[in-house]
This record gives structure tokens, sequence and C-alpha cells, in this order.
């Protein structure tokens, strides 16, 4: 694969893509999801970590998101001390952007 230049072919095509996606997740949080949630656009990866308004536990969140047809990783257990219970994590590169924006839509 190394050898053959599949890399060098196939990566600028997913950079593109996460760029995109990233980018519509970005849009949709900031639409979506309540005021004083904060987060960073990624310059990379492929991951939005975010962190919740004042008085939100991303934990009991969970299993309505779920019910609701999405997931998020809660963010407490990234901590290995003072776990902040508002964060969370949430992939941006396995759904279309039609897909995340109405994902978005639902966990805000």
């Amino acid at each position: 694969v190394v050898k053959d230049g599949f890399l060098d072919r196939h990566v600028p095509t997913i950079r593109e893509r996460y760029r995109t996606q990233r980018d519509a997740m970005a849009a949709a949080l900031t639409t979506h999801l309540p005021a004083g949630t904060t987060f960073e656009t990624p310059r990379g990866g492929m991951f939005f970590w975010l962190r919740l308004p004042e008085g939100f536990d991303a934990m009991p969140l969970l299993e309505k998101a779920v019910e609701a047809g999405v997931a998020f990783v809660p963010g407490a257990p990234f901590f290995a001390t003072d776990p902040d219970p508002r964060t969370m994590r949430l992939s941006f590169v396995t759904l279309t952007v039609a897909q995340i924006e109405e994902a978005v839509a639902i966990l805000g």
C-alpha cells in the first residue's frame, strides 16, 4: 500500500473530506447547541471536544441521546484528575454532512 503510492494519492482526498465534515459539524454545533457551549474547531484529528454550559452533566444526557438515535462519548472518563462532567467528544468522520446536521440538531 505504501510502496505503490496509494497513501500519497488517498490522503489528500481524506483530508478534504474530513475538512468538509469538520466544518459542517462546527456550523451545526454553533446553530443547535445551547448558548454557553464551548468548543474549538480541531485543526486535525476526527473529534470535537465540547464543554456544555454550567449545570449540565453529559453522562445522563447520553441515555437520552441514544434513545433519540444519536450518541457521543462523555468526556469525564478521559480526565486523569478532576473530571469535568460537562465535557463530551463527538466524531465527525463517519457521517455525511446531512447526517451531521441532523444528529447535532437532535443532540441540541
